[in-house]
């Protein structure tokens, strides 16, 4: 087989998947969890139904693809902690700076998964497999957020305080998922007054007056 024809063959797959993802986000979002069967997904997707059992194979790991897709912001196999936002919080030239790439980075991230974090949610008392894969975003959300503080404190950007660990495990949860989706059911900000307030946070955190 030539690479041209390949090239068109991986160009179809990868084409055919997104469809998938861009569908199953539509309807887990908008129908739920459980309401939402797979060969609902194959149809609004244009597919036939064994494509989607075919290269998903069951619900959860269907919902745990369009979740991890969302969460990166592209289909690129890349975590978090290798996101340009991510390292830009870790190496900034100032405190500011790298309060300003992280709070961007994650309120750019929960606008993109948000919906789909409530999803999970939802499905994880009847999915073990999805609630596994939640509190190991949990466990790598409060390592990375404790990772960001440390390396400020280790480049002189923070003045010394009684509790290093209070700071590292304050600004680990004002970042979790879930404390984004509390704000979101309590209060009636917008995107705007989240990112505001989460950089208020850690600014007053990390730098107090």
């Amino acid at each position: 087989m030539t690479t041209p024809v390949k090239g068109l063959r991986a160009a179809k797959v990868a084409e055919t998947q997104e469809r998938i993802l861009d569908a199953a986000r539509t309807l887990f979002v908008r129908d739920g969890y459980h309401a939402t069967a797979l060969t609902a997904v194959a149809d609004r997707a244009r597919v036939g139904h064994r494509t989607v059992y075919v290269r998903f194979g069951t619900k959860a790991a269907l919902l745990r693809s369009v979740v991890d897709v969302a969460v990166g912001g592209d289909a690129e196999q890349r975590t978090v902690g290798e996101r340009e936002w991510f390292q830009a919080a870790l190496t900034g030239p100032g405190l500011p700076d790298r309060i300003e790439a992280l709070v961007g980075g994650i309120a750019d991230l929960m606008g993109r998964a948000g919906d789909l974090f409530e999803v999970v949610l939802q499905a994880q008392a009847s999915e073990p497999e999805l609630a596994e894969a939640f509190q190991a975003g949990r466990a790598d959300t409060r390592e990375l957020l404790r990772r960001f503080v440390r390396a400020a404190r280790i480049d002189g950007l923070l003045a010394e305080v009684v509790d290093p660990l209070w700071q590292e495990e304050t600004v680990a949860l004002a970042c979790q998922a879930e404390t984004y989706l509390l704000l979101r059911r309590t209060t009636e900000w917008g995107a705007g007054e989240y990112r505001d307030w989460l950089r208020r946070t850690l600014t007053e955190v990390l730098a107090p007056a």
